[in-house]
Formats: C-alpha cells, sequence, structure tokens
C-alpha cells in the first residue's frame, strides 16, 4: 500500500469573502489536485474544508494507507491536535465559554481524522514550499470565480 502525501491551503479575498480551499494529494507516482470555493466564506471554513476534502479522499483511494498531511493552518492543526478534546468534553464551548465557531467542519474532520489518522504537520506559507505554495495558486483561481 502506497503511503499518502498531502497539502492544504484554503483562503479569503476579504473574511468573510469569496474563498477558496484546494489540496495536492501524492501517492507514488500519482499526484491529485483537487479545489473548490464558495461565494462568501472565511478563511477558517476554507482551511478545514481542505482538510476534510483531503482526508476524505486519502480515504478513498486508499483505505488504511500511512498518510501525512501538511497544512499551513496553524487553526486546523492546533484545533485537530489539541482543542478538540477540550470543545467536545466542554459541550462545544471554548475555554471562555463561547460557542466553537464552524463546529459542523470541526465535528466532520474529527470524524474522517479518526477514521484515516493522519499525522499533521505544519509548514510556513507563502515560503516557497513547492506544494504548498501550489494549493495556494489553486485557492487563488476559487476566488477569483467569484469576483
Amino acid at each position: 500500500m502506497a503511503n499518502i502525501e498531502i497539502y492544504t491551503d484554503g483562503g479569503c479575498s476579504g473574511n468573510p469573502g469569496p474563498g477558496g480551499w484546494a489540496f495536492v494529494l501524492m501517492s507514488g507516482n500519482e499526484v491529485i489536485e483537487r479545489s473548490g470555493g464558495e461565494a462568501n466564506t472565511t478563511n477558517n471554513r476554507m482551511e478545514l474544508t481542505a482538510v476534510i476534502e483531503a482526508l476524505s479522499e486519502a480515504e478513498r483511494r486508499a483505505p488504511g494507507a500511512s498518510v501525512e498531511l501538511k497544512t499551513d493552518s496553524q487553526y486546523v492543526k492546533n484545533g485537530i491536535t489539541a482543542w478538540i478534546k477540550s470543545w467536545e468534553k466542554n459541550g462545544w464551548l471554548t475555554s471562555d465559554k463561547k460557542p466553537v465557531k464552524n463546529r459542523e467542519l470541526w465535528e466532520a474532520l474529527d470524524a474522517v481524522n479518526s477514521r484515516v489518522n493522519p499525522v499533521l504537520a505544519w509548514v510556513k506559507g507563502h515560503a516557497g514550499v513547492e506544494h504548498n505554495e501550489r494549493c495556494d495558486d489553486l485557492v487563488q483561481v476559487e476566488i477569483a470565480k467569484f469576483r
């Protein structure tokens, strides 16, 4: 079974505003790029959507494969690796007792994350990381569709 490496990105023009998400998935010699967008969304929603879509694709293509996912979003990385268990335990409230934003996306991410069990890593955005830059390019194309 091939290992899978994934890069993700999401962004908006304005926040909220037109947004896009993208991922680049590599498995063996295969490279898959996917992207999408929304007319009125937020940066965080697009970052979450990118990871959900990427992990869902990995699960469809190679159930049980080893997956390494790289994101430039500290929000996503910290949310899924550290914050989410506290949110669930606290009835989906933040530490300052406010409802967690984007709960439905966090729940979707938690579900696919628990099935795929990826290794998550943070990469610096806009720093010349080839596949992260490609994701950003795809995001910008999606955003432009709504201008």
